[in-house]
């Protein structure tokens, strides 16, 4: 029996995973791949039988959970971002090396244009660069379908196998139909024999690289029935992947003419080699849409220079998402109404922190703090979330961006280059997730750096999940050898802000690395109540430890 329900494409994914039978779902918020773990997330706690779902406090444990619970023989699924597949890249290619027992699917979202991004990386790369098999859903439907025929594809290969998805995708919305589930069975432990496979000393790892490679004509025709060519009329063709895919068929829907062109249609990776010299063959010009790296394209200009047409060549622009509209322009299609395609030119609205939130009220204190010190042009160096909103003028509070977690190296850094005061802005969660190695390093320093950890308990940007670090950030510091004295825990209020200032003043002036730690809940994780029963529960333990202590002789 079919069951069927409205999804996005990343929930498509999370979906298929639930039915398809995983013990684990594991994570790292970032948009677009968010609402992936938490549909699972959501259907995991509502039916348990025995599954797990957990926000992992990087993308890299995730995988290692993902990791523990494939070796355990079971079914699992781990989710995040293009630029979190950079944090996990070190597990993620290795277990390429290791294999799998139970299958391992890893959904990664990329953010072509940048929406909400550093980059926009193609992880199509990483997957090749793994050896390992990356299939690419075009409708929300195939993100279901193709989910499971990647935990089937990772149990016969025993490999970790890919689905990626883009913005588009990933936040586009359709009714889904689901097959039966699957309930958690598990394959067992891994035969004794193979015990080795998963220890990476270096025999052993020359022995599974030489195992890995053996592997791809194997991946390639397992995945050969997903990939296909289209005889058409005409020599000129398209090679569509992805959302070129997707594309194209909306296309086509208004220009019946398109059906009969040649195509090579591509939904999963590595590709049969010869597919690509058999299209070729059917014609004398291509068009390549694909999203958004030219992978395809290469590879089709490798093998005849000339007359491909796509990024490298300017039919289309290298940067951005593709569109239907730079479809049509690159077709040279016209509009229903017999017009040229054209952009719409809408107004830019600029992102902003929200009404109370508290991470303005601590900008304004470090501000004057620094203005006070007579160091209004200090650089600051921030960090990845919602507060790095701060960037932005009238505001202008942080000037160096670049990656999770790297605020505190490049702060500790220029403070050994002499720059006096050097700060660093950092959230609670990104703290978790890569602060707390370059926290130890600061430490160690022992050179003049004032560290701001924004907390507002939750991954505000991201939809309020609950910090890996909640409530925990103070000691998490003390423990990485800070002194208590130069642990600060202030409340960013307005009322609070003359205190507030005195005290960043005098982090500022402590000759080595000092903590302020700026502790107000996210307004917006207030309205939603997502702490709410975290924090009665918490209320209660404490009364309980009073009474219990007051009791006591």
């Amino acid at each position: 029996m079919a069951l069927g329900t409205l999804a996005l494409g990343v929930e498509a994914v999370g979906c298929a995973a639930f039915d398809a039978g995983i013990k684990g779902a594991f994570g790292y918020p970032g948009t677009p791949s968010t609402e992936g773990f938490e549909f699972v997330e959501a259907m995991i706690h509502a039916e348990p039988e025995g599954r797990v779902a957990q926000w992992a406090a990087n993308e890299k444990v995730a995988y290692d959970l993902a990791l523990g619970v494939s070796y355990a023989g079971h079914r699992t699924l781990v989710t995040m971002k293009h630029v979190g597949l950079n944090v996990a890249m070190d597990a993620y290619a290795n277990s390429a090396l290791t294999g799998v027992r139970g299958g391992l699917v890893l959904l990664v979202a990329d953010d072509p244009g940048m929406h909400s991004s550093q980059n926009e990386q193609d992880s199509r790369r990483l997957a090749k660069f793994a050896w390992l098999p990356v299939l690419e859903p075009a409708t929300v439907q195939e993100c279901y379908d193709f989910t499971w025929r990647a935990f089937e594809l990772s149990e016969a290969l025993q490999v970790p196998v890919m689905v990626r998805l883009v913005t588009r995708l990933a936040h586009c919305r359709a009714h889904l139909v689901r097959r039966e589930v699957m309930q958690p069975t598990g394959l067992g432990l891994a035969p004794k024999e193979t015990i080795q496979d998963w220890v990476l000393i270096p025999s052993n790892a020359r022995r599974r690289y030489v195992d890995l490679l053996a592997k791809q004509p194997r991946m390639v025709e397992a995945l050969a029935p997903m990939n296909r060519l289209v005889a058409g009329i005409g020599r000129v063709g398209v090679a569509v992947a992805g959302m070129g895919r997707a594309y194209f068929e909306q296309l086509a829907l208004e220009h019946p003419e398109l059906k009969a062109m040649p195509r090579l249609e591509v939904a999963a990776y590595p590709m049969d080699p010869g597919l690509e010299p058999a299209f070729l063959a059917q014609v004398d010009e291509v068009f390549v849409f694909e999203e958004d790296y030219p992978v395809l394209e290469e590879r089709l200009t490798f093998q005849r220079a000339g007359r491909i047409h796509g990024r490298l060549d300017g039919s289309l622009p290298r940067t951005g998402e593709l569109t239907p509209r730079l479809l049509k322009e690159a077709l040279g299609l016209r509009t229903a109404d017999g017009k040229s395609a054209s952009a719409l030119d809408l107004p830019i609205r600029a992102p902003r922190f929200c009404d109370g939130c508290g991470h303005v009220d601590a900008y304004e204190a470090m501000q004057e703090a620094l203005q006070n010190l007579g160091v209004p042009g200090a650089r600051v160096f921030g960090d990845i979330g919602c507060y790095t909103l701060a960037a932005q003028e009238p505001m202008g509070a942080i000037h160096a961006v670049v990656e999770m977690g790297a605020s505190i190296s490049m702060a500790v850094g220029a403070a050994m280059a002499g720059q006096t005061p050097s700060v660093a802005v950092i959230g609670d969660s990104t703290f978790g997730h890569s602060g707390l190695p370059a926290l130890l390093t600061a430490a160690d320093s022992g050179v003049n750096v004032t560290i701001m950890i924004l907390d507002n308990r939750v991954v505000g940007m991201t939809g309020q999940q609950p910090s890996q670090a909640l409530d925990q950030v103070e000691r998490m510091v003390l423990g990485m050898g800070i002194p208590a004295s130069q642990v600060q825990v202030l409340t960013p209020l307005p009322r609070q802000h003359e205190a507030n200032v005195k005290a960043m003043e005098a982090a500022l002036q402590h000759p080595g690395p000092s903590v302020v730690v700026f502790r107000r809940e996210c307004i917006q994780s207030i309205r939603r109540g997502v702490l709410k029963e975290h924090d009665q529960e918490l209320k209660a333990c404490a009364e309980q430890a009073c009474c219990s202590t007051e009791a006591r002789p």
